[in-house]
């Protein structure tokens, strides 16, 4: 006889509106011009989509210098790029669609501006994240300071005016808790008038964090070197689910430790499809009884404009 089993699925979860957009610009820049279309790193940090989007022509590459082809045309990814790279392209002729989100977009403007206006600038990020290289990337060598935790904020010590400003994908919590450090060491600093977390980062880790504490076990579907997806399985077990893992592309469930659940939470990150999700839930409906329960704690109806290259 098969165990009783209830999901909590979260929503919003999976694609939001920048993977959409950054998705659509690919399979668009490939029927209007043929394949093959190259990639510059992943164009989302999902290897479901990556792997997908190769088999329609695509060819990932990690730096404009390994394109074999010059004449064919280059995106790069959601994530954004350092100023370097569009130059780059130019300087080689090499055409050129920009995939960077739109709220990744707004965070470079907002890092040149406050440059303009002599602010020393502080950014709160993942070393080597490619959001946190291109958003270093818009301004001379030197001229942002990355921090991760409370701790390096202790040591920061500036003259200039101060500014900072985030990456779209960390933890809210966590966030805050920085944010709160270097306005207590420094009250004068300025913040962004509207906070660069982006909504669909925050929108997803609300909804972890409410049904969070009614599981045995939570489950995020995203790759392992997706920042949203892990900050999500981080916010899972700081709301009370202990026994919470991510599970990436090639990983198999782990449908024994699920056996001896009553209750597990289910989300995926921002660059998941929803097809992963179902697939997990049809294959934990092979070894036991399921009923789902949608929780949803906000409406998405975002959605962004293509770049004019495709219209």
């Amino acid at each position: 006889m098969k165990n009783e089993l209830k999901i909590f699925l979260a929503a919003p979860r999976g694609f939001c509106a920048g993977v959409d957009r950054a998705i659509e610009i690919v399979k668009k820049t490939l029927t209007k011009y043929g394949s093959p279309v190259y990639v510059r790193h992943e164009i989302v940090h999902n290897k479901h989509v990556v792997e997908s989007l190769k088999k329609l022509g695509a060819i990932f590459v990690e730096e404009i210098s390994e394109i074999s082809d010059l004449s064919r045309p280059v995106i790069f990814s959601a994530h954004g790029v350092p100023k370097k790279v569009p130059e780059e392209a130019k300087i080689k002729k090499i055409f050129y669609v920009d995939a960077t989100c739109p709220l990744v977009s707004k965070v470079h403007r907002e890092t040149e501006q406050l440059y303009k206006k002599g602010f020393r600038i502080v950014l709160i990020g993942h070393k080597n994240h490619p959001e946190v290289i291109g958003t270093m990337g818009q301004l001379p060598e030197g001229s942002i300071k990355l921090i991760e935790t409370v701790e390096e904020v202790k040591n920061l010590e500036f003259k200039k005016p101060l500014a900072y400003v985030t990456q779209t994908t960390l933890s809210v919590d966590d966030t805050k808790e920085i944010i709160d450090a270097l306005k207590s060491k420094f009250p004068d600093i300025k913040g962004p008038i509207k906070e660069d977390i982006c909504y669909a980062t925050t929108n997803r880790q609300a909804a972890v964090k409410k049904i969070a504490p009614n599981c045995d076990m939570f489950f995020i579907l995203g790759s392992s070197n997706s920042s949203n997806s892990a900050r999500l399985v981080e916010v899972a077990k700081k709301s009370g689910c202990k026994n919470s893992e991510l599970i990436f592309y090639g990983k198999k469930i782990p449908l024994e430790k699920i056996k001896n659940c009553k209750t597990i939470g289910l989300s995926s990150g921002a660059s998941a499809p929803e097809e992963l999700v179902q697939n997990f839930i049809l294959e934990i409906k092979k070894n036991m009884n399921v009923s789902i329960e949608e929780v949803i704690t906000a409406n998405e109806k975002v959605v962004f404009k293509l770049p004019k290259e495709l219209n």
